[in-house]
């Protein structure tokens, strides 16, 4: 810390939420560990996504609804870091930004929490037209196909707003949560049910943690790079790159499964219309075995989907690029266009 670093404190931007302000003191408490000499001091504030409550997310339209406020404090150098869920990431960062760090993963599943007079049960077991509530077109898509006894309705809020409306009110026999969220919640026992990739693939970079800097701030990237998880950034950026070679948002339900085992990497990616009845599904693999190679000099920055990862072989995050990559355009040369174009004109009426 010659620079200084060790003489102020690093600020670390957060939104005001309770699961993100959880998520953000893991973060920080691991890096308080790594460098116990540093002074970490956390800074809350509100986001677009979390003042407009009374509308669905796909509706409002803003791809950086729960980021915008965050990436603005940290370029006028008002916070040095900024730790987010890696799914509410858009694809393409602005100018200026990078992922500097992805956490291990969490459970990356989607799970069911049931109304308690549901108790037990799993949604198959759930009686005729019984309403399910999600604000995401993925769940409600591929649900919809699996369970067409069921209903889906929109549901807002940060997670405890949503299991108070669970709870506390007769509108919802069930609600469909990110897993991660609940359990760094602390709130494990509530799951009823995990839905596998057999029934419901999950969100591009659900359950991972994301820690964004400025691209240029060398100190602050090399000091939050430590905290990458190599094989989380590989399946991260497999899951990205499919997403950005589909142009997919939270407009349209595009979904994913990735699995990294012996060194191959599997990436599941599919596109759904938005009541599930038309989808497309594939499945792709590659090596993600290679050496870690010095990478030093002009390319010791280069960046795969908006994330800068120097301690993870160069090799490597180009293969999970490119998997992502050619799995969309397979999906594309098989109609995936079409059903997400339909999707995005339905979803905006």
């Amino acid at each position: 810390g010659e620079n200084g670093v060790d003489s102020r404190a690093i600020r670390v931007g957060t939104r005001r939420s309770q699961l993100a302000r959880i998520q953000t003191d893991s973060v920080v408490m691991m890096l308080r560990e790594l460098y116990p000499d540093l002074r970490f001091e956390i800074v809350a504030m509100s986001t677009t996504g979390d003042k407009i409550l009374d509308t669905a997310l796909s509706k409002i339209g803003e791809k950086s609804l729960f980021t915008k406020e965050l990436e603005n404090a940290l370029e006028r150098n008002e916070v040095d870091l900024v730790v987010h869920s890696l799914k509410d990431l858009p694809t393409s960062l602005p100018p200026g930004f990078t992922i500097g760090a992805i956490c291990k993963r969490e459970n990356p599943l989607d799970a069911v929490v049931f109304h308690p007079k549901n108790c037990g049960k799993t949604l198959n077991l759930l009686p005729e037209k019984s309403v399910v509530g999600t604000s995401s077109l993925r769940r409600a898509a591929q649900l919809k196909k699996k369970f067409p006894h069921l209903e889906f309705r929109d549901i807002r809020g940060n997670l405890n707003t949503r299991l108070k409306k669970l709870d506390e009110k007769e509108d919802f026999s069930a609600i469909i949560l990110a897993a991660a969220g609940l359990k760094r919640m602390g709130w494990e026992n509530r799951i009823g049910q995990l839905l596998g990739p057999e029934d419901c693939l999950y969100a591009v970079g659900q359950g991972a943690l994301a820690v964004e800097v400025r691209a240029k701030d060398q100190e602050i990237l090399n000091m939050v790079s430590v905290l990458h998880d190599a094989d989380t950034v590989l399946c991260c950026i497999a899951e990205r790159a499919f997403m950005k070679r589909l142009e997919g948002g939270c407009s349209v339900p595009v979904a994913v499964n990735t699995l990294l085992k012996d060194g191959q990497l599997y990436l599941t990616g599919a596109v759904y219309s938005l009541d599930g009845s038309d989808s497309l599904k594939e499945t792709m693999q590659t090596s993600v075995s290679y050496p870690h190679q010095n990478e030093d000099g002009p390319n010791d920055d280069v960046q795969h989907v908006g994330i800068t990862a120097k301690n993870v072989p160069g090799q490597a995050q180009e293969a999970a690029e490119n998997l992502g990559v050619e799995l969309a355009s397979l999906l594309l040369s098989k109609g995936a266009k079409h059903i997400l174009s339909v999707a995005r004109q339905l979803n905006d009426a």
